[in-house]
């Protein structure tokens, strides 16, 4: 049995995480402060709940050893490098889990690798409160100049750790035309279709369309949503990034959008959130992600169709790029700090590439005059 757990505790609209030893009930003190220390450093509540499952399932890896977090600092940097290793595929095995847990799907490397780095920040935050215990020897730093917008420099720092597990590719393939037909005339209301119609034609994640307000982030005029960063949403919908950027939709989804409004007005005007609940004694209130991801599970059964919304976000990226859109272009709508994820998102294959290889070549074919060298 699993000695500790993650435990949330709400004042208004900001959540606090915290971790209970399950023994003695009462709260563990350093890592709760620390996740208390990241909401009030403005991180998103999926990023601090990550945080507190990975740390969690740290104590738990201690537990097991034996070993206190102050020893681990007085390891040599042979032993502190296999104690994280043996950590990872300690995760790797799934002995994070309990027994009802057993049959849920492998856990990922990559998600091995991201709990980790949360320990790693843990422990930055540990070596920052109590500087007598040193740095870990295992975590190199290295750092680089950068400067920003206004010609500021800023020194930056890197740690980095080499015994990560080797990341797998994800292979999250874009949803397909005909399926968001088919999963949109099985839908029972119109809030439902209009949640997947903008997906579709927006781009946005799902916790910055939750975190549209109706009211201030829609321009009627021009048929423009908004997304704008706020942290004190109910539904706890943030945009990733603290970013902001607008999407323009079509013409036949505006009108259904003030068919939804018309549809749903006595509801909608009790607060500003675009999508609510519909039914039920949370009638009116915002919708949640796990109110969508419900929604996405019922669907499923109905027509035997798995689709997501990162899957409709990766169909908007992909059919942007056959209507021609520039990279540049996809990347900002998406809201990527870096083109590179932007790249993954896309299908490019061999066969296009080679393609594309052939037809610049066939129009410079004397690019390097190399007819002159034979």
């Amino acid at each position: 049995m699993r000695r500790y757990s993650v435990e949330r505790i709400s004042e208004g609209a900001v959540t606090y995480f915290f971790i209970r030893d399950r023994e003695s009930m009462e709260i563990v003190l350093l890592p709760s402060k620390y996740l208390k220390h990241k909401i009030k450093a403005n991180r998103s509540p999926n990023t601090v709940r990550r945080a507190a499952f990975a740390i969690c399932y740290y104590l738990e890896y201690l537990r097991e050893i034996p070993i206190e977090i102050t020893q681990v600092y007085e390891l040599n940097y042979e032993k502190q490098s296999e104690h994280f290793v043996d950590f990872l595929h300690w995760l790797k095995a799934g002995n994070h889990r309990s027994d009802k847990e057993n049959n849920l799907k492998p856990i990922h490397n990559g998600t091995c690798n991201a709990y980790l780095e949360d320990v790693f920040r843990f422990y930055l935050f540990i070596e920052a409160e109590y500087e007598r215990l040193g740095s870990l020897k295992v975590l190199s730093y290295s750092y680089h100049m950068a400067v920003n917008a206004v010609g500021v420099q800023k020194k930056l720092r890197y740690q980095a750790f080499k015994g990560y597990l080797k990341a797998e590719e994800r292979n999250v393939r874009p949803a397909e035309q005909e399926e968001i037909i088919t999963i949109l005339n099985a839908c029972t209301n119109c809030r439902d279709q209009l949640l997947i119609l903008l997906l579709a034609e927006t781009g946005f994640r799902i916790g910055e369309l939750l975190g549209v307000d109706y009211v201030r982030d829609i321009d009627y005029q021009h048929q423009m949503i908004s997304v704008y960063f706020r942290d004190d949403n109910e539904n706890h919908a943030r945009a990733k990034n603290a970013e902001y950027r607008k999407a323009k939709i079509s013409n036949e989804t505006f009108e259904f959008l003030m068919y939804y409004l018309a549809e749903y007005r006595e509801l909608l005007q009790h607060q500003e959130k675009l999508f609510i609940n519909i039914s039920g004694d949370t009638a009116g209130q915002p919708l949640t992600a796990d109110g969508v991801y419900s929604m996405r599970n019922r669907l499923q059964e109905k027509t035997g169709i798995f689709i997501t919304p990162h899957m409709l976000r990766r169909y908007f990226a992909n059919m942007r790029r056959k209507a021609g859109w520039r990279l540049e272009l996809i990347q900002q709508a998406l809201g990527h700090k870096h083109i590179d994820t932007t790249i993954k998102y896309l299908n490019i294959v061999d066969d296009e590439l080679l393609e594309a290889s052939q037809q610049f070549y066939e129009k410079h074919s004397a690019l390097y005059g190399i007819q002159d060298l034979l």
